[in-house]
């Protein structure tokens, strides 16, 4: 058997970042490998209420500053940001997102490398064309400008652990036009994070312009929202998450000197709907890559499946073959195909779901079902198939490894195609 390979990981010591100040709260955390939760990989130290105030007191005062700034000068800062991630830190960053968030090295140098650098050059392209716009045809004699400015107030960024790019896009692109950001990381993805700010630091950006807030959800929501210079929210997880931000926004509209913009991502339950004339072989590749590509926690990725009954049992010895090949292990061997899930929330999670298969009279596992968390949160792939198009595994996010299946009958493909479709706009 090949000896698996292992990372060998330093405990990262970092804190709260704001205007390029160091701030110990005493208040510390860890974050550790999710398939090997014994092992720390980062201790750092939370922001507290008032730290998070004098971070906005900092990103105000950076503010007039970096607005003013030309955008050419603030693009040459993003711009060197994507070719350290690419260049000088491209490893360093692949071993943080590995390690800490349980990628394999395919996944990790998609997302921390190549999405993230994209982001900050797409980004810079996409900012020029704003500036320059369209030429404005004016009678002789008469000056017609069009000036783009940042937002009066400071942009809260806050990211979830799935992708170290969005982490870097909520909070970098803001301030490609001139804002000031305050960044809440997932606690999760923080040493990943800690380094594309600290990427942030050498390539140029001003103390001050992004601050970089290791912090609790309600701690970094009730002080933003209760400022009233909050200008905007830069939104990635779940639900009900940013429904409480929402209403804290609405509860305290009244203080802010601006109406704040809310941008918010929150999931899905993506599907494949499967046809009688479909190539067997494209949809049991494609669904296995998207339903268990990353363990299934992206938003994108095939949480349910419609196939027709007359395909079903070729599809099925398909999915399971493919299952078959499909490594469970750590990210550090490059044969593995799906590692840990994030954390013991999750783990416990998605492990509910299905233990509820298991025990449902209208659901049955077709593969996988296994749970480990002794070392690591393991959770196998697992497909199951169910008897009723409404069950829970086929409505609720479950952002895991599981892949759910309704067989329909071919002749009610219509019906069942338009059934999905009323669902959809109910949701």
């Amino acid at each position: 058997m090949q000896k698996s390979r292992e990372f060998t990981v330093n405990v990262w010591k970092f804190l709260a970042l704001l205007a390029g100040k160091e701030v110990y709260s005493g208040n510390t955390r860890y974050q550790v490998a999710p398939y090997n939760h014994s092992q720390k990989i980062a201790k750092y130290h939370m922001a507290s209420e008032e730290t998070i105030k004098d971070a906005i007191d900092s990103a105000m005062e950076a503010r007039k500053a970096w607005e003013r700034t030309p955008h050419e000068h603030r693009a040459a800062i993003f711009q060197k940001v994507a070719d350290l991630i690419t260049g000088k830190y491209r490893i360093q960053s692949l071993a943080a997102t590995m390690v800490g968030q349980a990628k394999t090295a395919f996944e990790a140098d998609i997302d921390c490398i190549q999405e993230l650098a994209d982001f900050y050059r797409f980004g810079n392209h996409y900012a020029k064309e704003l500036y320059e716009g369209p030429e404005l045809h004016q009678p002789r004699g008469v000056i017609n400008r069009l000036t783009y400015r940042g937002l009066e107030g400071f942009v809260a960024a806050i990211s979830p652990f799935n992708f170290t790019a969005i982490g870097g896009n909520l909070a970098g692109t803001p301030a490609i036009v001139g804002n000031v950001v305050l960044w809440k990381p997932a606690s999760t993805a923080i040493l990943s994070c800690y380094l594309v700010h600290k990427i942030f630091q050498e390539a140029g950006v001003p103390d001050g312009v992004v601050n970089f807030l290791p912090s609790s959800g309600q701690t970094f929501g009730d002080a933003i929202t209760s400022s009233p210079h909050l200008a905007g929210i830069n939104f990635t997880g779940s639900v009900g998450t940013f429904r409480y931000i929402w209403k804290k926004v609405a509860e305290n509209i009244d203080i802010y000197r601006t109406y704040p913009r809310l941008i918010g991502e929150c999931g899905g339950k993506n599907f494949h709907f499967v046809h009688e004339s479909a190539d067997v072989e494209s949809v049991v590749n494609s669904t296995i890559r998207s339903a268990f590509g990353y363990g299934g926690q992206k938003c994108s990725a095939c949480s349910r499946m419609y196939v027709p009954e007359s395909k079903w049992e070729e599809i099925k010895e398909g999915l399971v073959e493919k299952h078959k090949e499909l490594k469970l292990g750590s990210p550090a061997d490059f044969d593995t195909f799906v590692s840990a899930v994030i954390d013991d929330k999750s783990y416990s999670n998605i492990k509910d779901y299905i233990d509820y298969a298991k025990n449902s009279p209208d659901l049955s596992i077709v593969a996988g079902g296994k749970c480990d968390d002794s070392v690591g949160y393991f959770i196998e792939p697992t497909i199951i198939e169910t008897k009723k198009p409404d069950d829970r595994l086929m409505d609720e996010e479950i952002f895991g490894p599981v892949l759910t299946v309704y067989v329909y009958q071919d002749q009610k493909c219509s019906e069942t195609l338009n059934w999905l479709i009323r669902l959809l706009h109910l949701l």
